[in-house]
Formats: C-alpha cells, sequence, structure tokens
C-alpha cells in the first residue's frame, strides 16, 4: 500500500540521512519515478523532505523531524532489535513486514536508548548463515503467496484447502481445519485437523493453499506448545523406528543426541566412553547417523546395523586402497 511505502521512505531518511533516489527506489523495491512522486507527495503533506542537487545529492528530511516511542528501557529496545534479527518470521511469509516492523521502532527510540541498543545488537548474532564447518544452514522456501494465504486461514479461523506433496507421493489437494502455525530451525509447520484427525504438514511442501470462507472446526482457545509437544511424541514414537546401542566418545555425544530421535537410556563405560540407546526413525536413519561419527562411535546392537556400517567401511577402503 502506497501509505505504508510513505512511512517507510520517511523512516529511511530518518536512519540514514541523505539518500538518492535511486537508493531509495531499491530499498522500496519501486521505480524512481514513484520515489519522486512520493517525495513531492510527502511535501505536500507537510513533511518537511528538501533535495540537495550535485554529485552527492539526494533527498533528506530537516533536522528534528520524529516521533520518539516512550516507555522502553535499553535492555526492552535491545530484546525488540534481536528478535528482528531472527530469521523465524520468513517460514510465515512475514519477514518483509518484520524489517519493515523494527524500521519503525529503531527511529521511534528515544535517541539515547536508539543508538546504545543498535550499537549493542551489532554485536549479537542469531541464527548465522553457515555453522563452524562452514555448512550452510538453508532456511525452507515458503512461496510469499501459499504461506500469506495459509497464515490468513489460521488467522481467521477459516477452512483451507492444500495442494500438498506428501514425501513419496503424487501432490493432492486436502482440505482441513487449520489449528496453528509453528516454526522449529526455520521450518514452518501447519497444524491442522483432517475429518477430526491431527494432521501436521510442513510447509515448504505446500504448492498450493486457498482459504475458504466456512468455518474452521476447531476449539476457541488452544495451547500450541502442548500440542506441537503432543505430535512430536507421537512422531517419535511412531513409525518403522529403531533403537540401538551403542557406545560413543563423550565429545561426540551431543552431536549423537542431536541426530536421534530420542535417548532412552546413558551409562559410563569403563574406558570413560557412554554407553547409550537410542532411537532412530528408521535403519536407513540409524546407518546414516552412526556413519558420521566413524570412530568416535561404535554401533553393539543390533547386528544388521554393525554389519552394514561394517561393509559400508570395507568399500571404502577398497575404493582407495586402489592406485587411481
Amino acid at each position: 500500500m502506497r501509505a505504508d511505502r510513505l512511512v517507510s521512505l520517511v523512516l529511511l531518511l530518518r536512519q540514514h540521512g541523505r539518500l538518492s533516489a535511486v537508493t531509495l527506489a531499491r530499498e522500496l523495491e519501486v521505480s524512481t519515478r514513484t520515489v519522486l512522486r512520493d517525495i513531492d507527495a510527502l511535501s505536500a503533506a507537510g513533511v518537511p523532505v528538501y533535495a540537495e542537487r550535485g554529485r552527492h545529492g539526494g533527498f533528506a528530511l530537516l533536522s528534528g523531524f520524529r516521533t520518539e516511542l516512550t516507555g522502553l528501557n535499553h535492555d526492552e529496545a535491545l530484546a525488540l532489535l534481536i528478535a528482528g534479527s531472527r530469521r523465524g518470521a520468513q517460514a510465515f511469509g512475514l519477514g518483509s513486514a518484520l524489517a519493515s516492523a523494527m524500521l519503525k521502532v529503531v527511529d521511534a527510540l528515544p535517541a539515547g536508548y536508539r543508538d546504545t541498543a543498535a550499537g549493542a545488537a551489532e554485536r549479537l548474532l542469531i541464527d548465522p548463515a553457515t555453522d563452524l564447518l562452514s555448512r550452510r544452514l538453508v532456511a525452507e522456501e515458503v512461496p510469499d503467496t501459499v504461506a500469506a494465504e495459509v497464515r490468513r486461514a489460521v488467522l481467521a479461523g477459516h477452512k483451507l484447502r492444500i495442494h500438498y506433496a506428501a514425501v513419496d507421493q503424487a501432490p493432492k489437494w486436502r482440505t482441513v481445519d487449520p489449528i496453528g502455525l509453528v516454526t522449529v530451525r526455520d521450518q514452518g509447520y501447519l497444524l491442522a485437523t483432517r475429518s477430526g484427525a491431527d494432521r501436521t504438514y510442513r510447509l515448504s511442501r505446500v504448492l498450493a493453499a486457498e482459504e475458504l470462507p466456512e468455518p474452521a472446526q476447531r476449539p476457541d482457545r488452544v495451547d500450541l506448545d502442548r500440542a506441537w509437544q503432543e505430535r512430536s511424541t507421537r512422531f517419535r514414537t511412531g513409525g518403522d523406528q529403531v533403537t540401538v546401542l551403542v557406545r560413543v566418545n563423550p565429545a561426540r555425544r551431543e552431536e549423537l543426541a542431536g541426530t536421534a530421535l530420542a535417548v532412552h537410556t546413558e551409562e559410563a563405560d569403563t574406558d570413560g566412553w557412554l554407553r547409550l540407546e537410542v532411537a532412530f526413525q528408521d535403519a536407513r536413519h540409524a546407518e546414516w547417523a552412526l556413519w558420521q561419527l566413524a570412530t568416535d562411535a561404535e554401533a553393539l546392537t543390533p547386528q544388521w546395523l554393525r554389519t552394514s556400517l561394517r561393509n559400508r567401511a570395507a568399500a571404502i577402503a577398497t575404493r582407495y586402497g586402489v592406485s587411481p
């Protein structure tokens, strides 16, 4: 909407001082002609924006033109800025809205808090794009149109029609009663019911969505955290799960626990290693997780897993035992 764009234009000038029409157009994702029209509209509305000509010219606001948001202390302002740096909103298609909101919050802070909180926020990094091993942590992409339609149905309490691609299945349309949205490690999930049964859908697998006018069949109130925990528990205890008894170097214990569905038992072994009974989703998951730990872990049972890991290691040894 143009009103939102005009507000964003003013806030950009407030925070950055003089900016060229080209820079403003890039930030607002519009043409330079649109920026010039918006500048004229702001001037006509009494906003003290003026043009500076020349090589380093651009548009600026008269100093002192601002509003202030009172009642926030330094830590509260810092918390807002840190919250604005998180990527979770991307999963629900709210990334641009979050960026716009944080721009407004920063501009409205009293000068002392704005300068110190913004400087402190630069020294705190939340959810970096890569881990310590330079492995890129890629958030799942959800088209804005899909995310917006799902979000509207959830908030309005309407039924939702989704074109969903389940694993190893052809995509098909389903009509669900949406309950809520959850984001975990930058992955978005829709909690819903279908024909009265609980269902959980990964947003990145929703190919298209359509909010329906009919009201959803759902309770007026929901404890989303409890609902998520219950569904997570059912997921961990269902399917073709396998239980593995494994010895692991204590230095790699957290890595193993992080890839497993659950750690059932744990005790120290005689040599200082740990002996754990862990659950994996299936045989392929178990073999993959133990292979990642190389010689820092040993599967004790079941025997088929030991055999599978030995065969894989033998194949690798054979491959690299021959001169190229």
